[in-house]
């Protein structure tokens, strides 16, 4: 597993852009909110820690983990945002409602990335149980929603490095 061979909180601070400019939406679900507001503080952290200015930081709450999609199309639209992190929680039960929600909103999160030429970052855990996603929220293998967040401060650098024609 990829997440035993890397803390998802680890990344190296000298490699990070100037951000103090950024403006990010972050769309949380409701569902699972011990894993879901764990994974937010985590992002929320990395991001003023890598110059984001508190006010550039926009959260939206959704009711669960398929309401992703719509809530980051909103803020897409109803915003002017330079990236937005999706961060849910889905954790597998005894019926195939897991695999739907997984492959609906990977599916639509992707469509969104194109259709608004903006990176919105994948930030959900589809873990097997409730101690693995711990252990993705701050636990023994970091925090994901660090992650999604060195993730976004990175695609807006590329973006902006490519719209004008720097290597």
């Amino acid at each position: 597993m990829a997440t035993s061979l890397k803390n998802l909180s680890s990344y190296n601070s000298n490699q990070m852009p100037d951000a103090q400019d950024y403006r990010i939406g972050i769309v949380v679900s409701e569902w699972n909110t011990e894993i879901t507001d764990a994974l937010y503080l985590g992002a929320y952290k990395t991001l003023i820690d890598n110059g984001v200015n508190e006010e550039n930081i926009i959260k939206q709450d959704v009711p669960g983990t398929f309401e992703l999609t719509l809530g980051a199309q909103l803020m897409a639209e109803n915003f002017n945002l330079d990236a937005i992190l999706v961060l849910g929680c889905v954790i597998q039960g005894e019926t195939r409602h897991f695999d739907f929600i997984c492959q609906g909103v990977t599916y639509g999160i992707t469509k969104l990335n194109i259709k608004y030429d903006m990176p919105i970052i994948f930030g959900v855990l589809t873990t097997d149980n409730m101690q693995q996603a711990q252990d993705r929220a701050g636990g023994k293998h970091g925090n994901k929603g660090d992650e999604a967040a060195v993730t976004a401060l990175k695609m807006v650098e590329l973006k902006r490095k490519l719209r004008i024609g720097l290597k």
